[in-house]
């Protein structure tokens, strides 16, 4: 069955549509001998002769769905020219050999869920601005926003003459750190510009001092850790496949991944199962001190820090249950 070129290509593992549509333009792609730069232009996969750069485009792979817990210092993408280590990178010391690329964008400075895949559809739909996809993060901030502050924030700032969507903004802790108090805020948008929480704690006044990502859409998975990645149940797929159709546009982070269902095991960098069947111990606790990993450097006391009811009602996980594996 014909289909479009770009389609074709990221199904088969080549690249993303996007850059399979530069690979086009730029007169690399050809078929059946003959070069072709149209981006509408279809092709059949099965009868069709495809190369790029002369080498001959197989058939569709596997696809593949990927959560990786990004920790900072790394960039969101499949190449640096400045040579920082991406999160590819990452996930190819692991032993993913597939051709994945990021499902939308986590700053250098920033932590967190992100998706990484090689369906090249649910990536365009799980990022394009109709849909609406929910993220979710725990910002650490300077001082403590005051009601207005919250206010503009939920309302939406305006950033480079454009105003961002409303938002779900809250105060969940305050911190009385070294420096003065800080604010623990869950941050709830729909949107993906670059850096728009950091920008929108900067117009406020409150500038950001870490940044984690713990929700995309119904993803939440409160066990793995940073540098650790696994793949997606088929059950998680199914959900972003809704989502990104637009049949719901929130979820509650308790209907993401439970702890009673069994997870792939999550591998590290060097490809290493960790969790219970990798012999590792029982999955720790998070430090709610500034939602870090670890615990932040310097003695830091909670004033109000209230537990959130969903928090307390989540149940903890047993020795058996799976944990994800490090990347």
């Amino acid at each position: 069955m014909a289909e479009r070129l770009q389609k074709i290509l990221s199904a088969a593992g080549i690249a993303s549509r996007r850059t399979a549509e530069t690979l086009i333009a730029q007169g690399r792609v050809t078929v059946n001998g003959g070069t072709v730069t149209a981006l509408g232009t279809k092709a059949d996969p099965d009868a069709d002769d495809i190369r790029v750069d002369g080498r001959r485009v197989k058939g569709a792979q596997r696809r593949r769905y990927i959560l990786l817990y990004k920790p900072r210092g790394y960039i969101t993408t499949r190449s640096d020219p400045q040579s920082r280590p991406t999160v590819i990178d990452l996930l190819a010391k692991g032993g993913v050999k597939e051709y994945v690329y990021p499902v939308g964008r986590l700053d250098y400075d920033s932590e967190g869920l992100l998706l990484v895949t090689s369906d090249g559809d649910l990536a365009a739909h799980l990022t394009h601005p109709r849909h609406g996809i929910e993220r979710e993060y725990e910002v650490r901030v300077k001082g403590v926003p005051d009601g207005h502050d919250l206010d503009r924030l939920s309302r939406g700032i305006s950033l480079e003459g454009r105003r961002t969507a409303p938002a779900v903004v809250e105060v969940t802790k305050v911190i009385e750190a070294e420096s003065g108090p800080q604010a623990l805020l869950s941050f709830v948008i729909r949107e993906g510009r670059n850096r728009q929480v950091r920008n929108m704690c900067d117009a406020i006044g409150h500038p950001v001092v870490r940044l984690r990502r713990r929700r995309i859409g119904p993803i939440i998975d409160e066990h793995i850790r940073p540098g650790e990645f696994r793949d997606l149940t088929e059950r998680e797929v199914a959900l972003l496949r809704k989502f990104s159709a637009g049949d719901s546009r929130s979820l509650p982070a308790k209907t993401g991944r439970h702890a009673s269902e069994s997870a792939p095991p999550a591998h590290n960098s060097r490809g290493v199962a960790s969790g219970p069947s990798a012999g590792s111990g029982p999955a720790r606790a998070q430090s709610r001190a500034g939602f870090s990993r670890k615990a932040a450097p310097g003695a830091l006391r909670t004033t109000t820090a209230p537990p959130r009811t969903e928090r307390a009602a989540r149940p903890r996980r047993s020795r058996e249950d799976d944990r994800p594996r490090r990347g």
